[in-house]
């Protein structure tokens, strides 16, 4: 079902999740200040039609556990089989917190301001704007087009990586049908049969993806959130069936090199994915005020994933562990099916993410043409949108190592280096205190070394993306 927003007849602006619609009367104003407000939906007598507890918990839980998820084995292994878990559940809760400052900055100012629901970039233009520092408050729109090309960046960055994953999984599931049995083995040296490069399947999916982002109705979209949780814990529940089973590698390291910790560190920091969703989700549950509660229950749920794959997975594989926990897998149809499953999860985990830079870009474009063009710019520019995400996976050679650079700053910056910030700039001319002060300098101080550390990774693995392929050059193709 695909459902296009139109203007209401009271000539007022409704946004709906993986809706848009715009008042041509706002479209001066949004263009120059901020009009674009998010607000739970109402049905015709007036109720509201918002997202439910349950539902709010499946989308954090898929806007959290995305491709990076499956290399978490190794970030363990880079950091120690004592420090790595450590590690995990200190930055998780930091994050967290992040998340919750965010919230906490955002309905302040909708109280102090009498507005409505505010997102990201809104949050940090407002902040800044009754901020004491003169020059700061000057300049606030600028804080509103930083976030917004942080979260454009970052967004559309983990759209093109899925592109690139769910092509890879489809391709090393054909190229290894001639060698999967239903006897699960240990992996061994494959001598893979070339069939199609993975531009293929990239553009195969490309029309479902299509089709999936023009379904702008939240409850159905819901209805395909709850099957693409249900596939992907049941990959991982498979993956974990796994790690279980005896034995497991003794006598591993408890501390890492320095070095390698700096590999963890950036890995573990792009793991976190779903900051960027954290306010459009809160401003269609239909009751706001359990958000927190749901926000807790389910960064609990994935932090506890995150330490317990990462820990048993290296636990299991020690020194052999890969960067994906699937290519440490037996090659059996059962375990061929969890990259198939995952796939699914990450093909309908898309649209969920896919809705941040939408709705930034969207009213934009559409406040520039006349009411009866609406409906087909909002189409044809999300069209467009999955479009580019496609092509730059096929046509940016190692595009997952120039995402892993660009997303690895955006990511660090939005998670945990602008939250903090953001709470001293809202709440300084508030007697705040030193103590809260000095938390959040030592945050986004962290943030920031989470950004460095997040480039050495990405400049690492493209240092030895570089070697091995001049190694192979060397060498005749099998």
């Amino acid at each position: 079902m695909v459902k296009a927003s139109l203007l209401r007849k009271d000539g007022n602006c409704e946004w709906n999740f993986f809706s848009v619609a715009k008042n041509s009367s706002q479209s001066s104003s949004s263009s120059s200040g901020s009009q674009r407000t998010v607000s739970p939906r109402k049905d015709p007598q007036g109720e509201v039609n918002g997202l439910q507890f349950m539902q709010i918990f499946i989308h954090l839980l898929k806007s959290n556990i995305g491709t990076r998820f499956l290399g978490l084995p190794l970030a363990v292994k880079n950091a120690g089989l004592l420090v790595g878990p450590v590690s995990l559940l200190a930055i998780g809760v930091l994050t967290v917190h992040c998340m919750d400052i965010l919230l906490k900055c955002a309905s302040h100012l909708t109280q102090r301001l009498q507005r409505s629901l505010v997102n990201y970039e809104e949050t940090m233009m407002y902040s800044l704007e009754t901020c004491p520092n003169p020059w700061l408050r000057t300049h606030s729109a600028w804080g509103r087009y930083i976030v917004n090309f942080l979260l454009i960046v970052t967004q559309l960055g983990f759209c093109s990586v899925y592109f690139m994953f769910m092509a890879d999984n489809l391709q090393q599931i054909v190229e290894e049908a001639h060698f999967t049995s239903n006897i699960c083995q240990p992996r061994e040296s494959l001598v893979k049969i070339p069939v199609l490069d993975a531009p293929f399947y990239m553009l195969t999916i490309l029309p479902f993806l299509i089709l999936l982002v023009l379904v702008q109705n939240p409850q159905v979209l819901s209805v395909f959130f709850t099957l693409a949780t249900i596939t992907t814990l049941g990959s991982l529940a498979v993956i974990f069936k796994y790690l279980i089973q005896i034995p497991w590698h003794s006598s591993l390291p408890l501390v890492a090199s320095w070095k390698t910790f700096l590999l963890f560190f950036g890995t573990t920091i792009f793991t976190f994915e779903g900051v960027g969703m954290v306010l459009p989700l809160k401003s269609q549950m239909k009751s706001p005020q359990q958000f927190p509660a749901v926000l807790y229950l389910s960064m609990s749920f994935v932090i506890f994933l995150y330490i317990c794959l990462g820990t048993l997975g290296y636990m299991k594989f020690g020194s052999d562990t890969q960067p994906s926990i699937t290519l440490n897998l037996p090659n059996c149809w059962l375990y061929q099916s969890v990259k198939l499953m995952y796939s699914v999860g990450i093909f309908f985990t898309y649209a969920l993410q896919f809705h941040v830079p939408a709705e930034i870009i969207i009213p934009y474009v559409i406040s520039r043409v006349s009411e009866k063009w609406v409906l087909f710019v909002n189409l044809t520019v999300r069209t467009a949108l999955v479009c580019l995400t496609c092509f730059s996976a096929v046509f940016i050679p190692r595009l997952d190592l120039v995402i892993s650079l660009v997303v690895s700053v955006s990511s660090s910056t939005l998670a945990l280096i602008i939250p903090p910030l953001l709470e001293i700039a809202t709440f300084y001319s508030e007697n705040m205190s030193c103590v809260t002060i000095a938390k959040d300098v030592m945050i986004s101080i962290l943030g920031l070394l989470g950004c460095v550390f997040g480039t050495y990774q990405a400049l690492y693995e493209m240092t030895q993306q570089a070697h091995l392929s001049m190694a192979n050059s060397t060498k005749g193709y099998t």
